[in-house]
């Protein structure tokens, strides 16, 4: 198979650091031209990481006809912009999380991917790790009982008021930045939306970003709990409970490229961990496998491994989470 031929849209670290290296060492991605508003930074990044071509404006690179799908990491309010204009451009597009400030933005990306017959993505790319796979699969065979709770965990600290992420006009805060795994796991494993959600915040007196978020997603047959925060000691983990047994992901979110990550299946005879299956995963860039399975769904026509639908579901329960800590209330996601 043809390697699809990518470009992309700024010089975020996310992009330089993980993502392009990543698809570079892909067997189906091949990254041919980068673009910042800084030429300078664009052609330092292009030398660096080995990349044919560098433009000093993101137009001047959805312009280039070799480019095939563009890869975006700009700031959350660029998206939805850019997302639009590549696809008008002719080029598919994978988006960094979350695709879009709220929801109502989010759906005017179907009438982009209708209109033009892009494909639209966004980029959740543990919905392609094989931990989350296999988590699914276990699930599916039903070895732990009813799934009937989740409980997870995601933090780091950064309070630098310069940092995109602690900038609330760009979509910042724990929420969207890293609770947004936490959503979009929960729906992944419980397979539906969720009738009802809440969420409480804590907000930075300064930056007024929520640097401490939990929420509980009301899935009718069981919950869904999670804590997220921008401004706490680094740590991730998620549990997964049915009626026998439960699965435990020790690095769910950033799992490590270069070592095994692991998964825990406990069938719950004994609190000690006697009944503890220890199941684990060969080393892999889950930032490659995301490029590839993109790739294969332009090349082979096959379903997106997250389609456009979804990431609007996501967003649509990340907006009722919002308005929950105005209200106070549950807020009802059924209609």
């Amino acid at each position: 198979m043809q390697k699809l031929r990518w470009g992309v849209l700024g010089v975020a670290r996310i992009a330089t650091n993980k993502v392009i290296p990543a698809m570079q060492r892909g067997s189906l991605t091949e990254v041919v031209a980068i673009a910042s508003r800084d030429r300078r930074k664009a052609d330092a990044a292009a030398k660096t990481l080995g990349i044919q071509r560098e433009y000093g404006s993101y137009d001047a690179l959805t312009a280039d006809s070799d480019v095939e799908a563009v890869y975006i990491p700009l700031p959350n309010h660029l998206h939805v912009e850019w997302a639009t204009r590549a696809a008008e451009a002719g080029k598919h597009v994978l988006c960094e999380k979350p695709i879009a400030l709220n929801a109502s933005e989010a759906r005017t990306l179907l009438a982009v991917r209708d209109r033009t017959g892009r494909t639209i993505q966004e980029a959740f790319m543990v919905r392609t790790h094989p931990q989350w796979l296999k988590a699914q699969e276990i699930l599916r065979t039903g070895r732990i009982g009813e799934l009937r709770a989740m409980t997870g965990f995601f933090s780091y600290y950064n309070a630098d008021p310069k940092n995109i992420r602690n900038i609330t006009d760009y979509g910042g805060g724990a929420l969207m930045d890293v609770g947004c795994y936490l959503v979009a796991t929960a729906r992944m494993m419980f397979e539906r939306e969720p009738d009802r959600v809440i969420a409480a915040v804590e907000r930075d007196p300064a930056l007024q970003t929520d640097r401490l978020t939990s929420v509980i997603l009301d899935f009718g047959s069981g919950h869904a709990i999670g804590t997220c925060s921008t401004q706490l000691v680094p740590y991730q983990r998620m549990n997964i409970l049915g009626t026998r047994g439960r699965i435990e992901l020790e690095i769910p979110f950033n799992a490590p490229p270069d070592r095994p990550s692991v998964m825990l299946v406990d069938d719950g005879s004994d609190l000690l961990g006697a009944g503890i299956e220890r199941i684990t995963f060969a080393a892999i860039d889950q930032y490659t496998v995301q490029g590839d399975r993109f790739a294969r769904t332009v090349r082979e026509r096959i379903v997106p491994a997250a389609p456009l639908e979804d990431a609007i579901a996501n967003m649509t329960a990340i907006d009722a989470l919002f308005r929950s800590v105005e209200t106070r209330c549950w807020e009802d996601l059924a209609s």
